[in-house]
């Protein structure tokens, strides 16, 4: 089929200039960073840190930075570094450097954790300044002995935030067009979809695969 029918209200307007077989992580990837950005008056002089540098953490990182804000990335992977820096963060913090992490105490203003399996809290919660927020956008689950007296003592505010309605996601295709922001994308054939899942769980992809519905057919 070449044609689809839907409600009015719930179709998107895509900027004009916005590479077509990009925008479609927009719309997951996007918006899922782009609301805590929002929710928490991320602009200029905002202080933010992206906890992981996956398909999620490499569009918080060009959003971050596009709203005007200080970006740190904090991943484990040293490798990591040069990448965040050419998306956009101003700064790289190795989350395995203790001392490093002891300096970046009462930091940051917003910390979006985009890590998408269970991990330790506790390394984060002091980077926080008073009154800062770590926001969850991945799907860490149950999480255990998270030591609240960095909250208390700060408080610091754990939250968590699930993609954005129509009217956000609109704000923020509208936002990326004005910017020229779009994910870093790989383009698979629908026979390639298994390989790119084995590739993913290597996390050998940079940073979002996008499916050539055309080869469908093919």
């Amino acid at each position: 089929s070449k044609h689809l029918v839907a409600r009015e209200e719930f179709v998107l307007s895509i900027p004009e200039g916005l590479d077509l077989s990009r925008v479609a992580p927009l719309l997951c990837a996007g918006i899922t960073t782009y609301s805590p950005l929002r929710t928490w008056n991320v602009g200029p002089g905002s202080r933010v840190a992206i906890i992981g540098m996956g398909g999620l953490g490499h569009m918080a990182i060009k959003l971050a930075a596009g709203l005007g804000a200080h970006v740190t990335v904090i991943s484990r992977s040293k490798n990591k570094e040069e990448d965040a820096k050419t998306l956009g963060a101003d700064k790289f913090l190795l989350s395995t450097d203790k001392d490093t992490m002891t300096q970046a105490a009462s930091s940051f203003d917003l910390i979006i954790d985009t890590i998408p399996v269970k991990h330790d809290l506790n390394p984060y919660t002091p980077l926080l300044v008073l009154d800062g927020t770590l926001v969850f956008v991945g799907q860490v689950g149950p999480v255990d002995e998270v030591n609240t007296m960095p909250m208390i003592l700060g408080r610091r505010r754990l939250a968590g935030s699930l993609i954005g309605g129509i009217k956000e996601t609109q704000e923020m295709l509208d936002f990326c067009g004005r910017m020229n922001i779009l994910p870093e994308c790989e383009t698979i054939r629908m026979d390639e979809i298994n390989e790119a899942f084995e590739r993913m769980e290597k996390s050998d992809v940079r940073y979002r695969f996008v499916i050539d519905m055309a080869t469908l057919s093919a």
